[in-house]
């Protein structure tokens, strides 16, 4: 899989913890052909995440010609784009384990985002049909340290 390349030390335990609470990880999927700005799913009843990698490199930039540094710059707007997709599709992991239930609802009901996550959780939202679990897993999705306790608390 080639997204694991993009992957720091946080996202490689959260790897390790969907795997170790039995849950599959598939990449580039037909799903990811919905569109461009799509990163990851999650297929709840097959217990299954995708990762769009190449949407993520696409987005990031990162196969496209550049100079030195900006493939550095390139490759680190990619890994944010994959770390950030393998940590939100982790906290529906997370809320699947937990009776399919989102994890904090006190807090759910007191997240206020910025116009671009809004519009990401909208798109989401028309997806998956539960903005509860949605808002919950934007918010923790730049939070790794909370998603691998989550994966913790609620899966093994």
């Amino acid at each position: 899989m080639e997204f694991i390349i993009f992957l720091g030390a946080k996202e490689k335990e959260i790897l390790n913890l969907i795997y170790q609470a039995k849950f599959s990880v598939e990449e580039n999927t037909p799903l990811c052909l919905l569109g461009d700005k799509f990163f990851g799913f999650f297929k709840r009843n097959q217990k299954r995440i995708v990762i769009c990698t190449k949407n993520a490199m696409k987005i990031g930039g990162y196969y496209m010609p550049k100079t030195l540094s900006q493939r550095d710059e390139t490759y680190n707007k990619t890994s944010t784009i994959i770390k950030k997709a393998l940590r939100h599709e982790a906290v529906h992991v997370a809320q699947e384990c937990n009776t399919g239930s989102v994890l904090n609802p006190k807090k759910v009901k007191k997240i206020v985002f910025n116009k671009y996550k809004s519009e990401a959780l909208n798109s989401s939202t028309l997806i998956s049909g539960n903005k509860e679990k949605e808002i919950e897993a934007y918010w923790m999705q730049d939070r790794p340290k909370d998603v691998i306790n989550s994966l913790k608390i609620y899966c093994l």
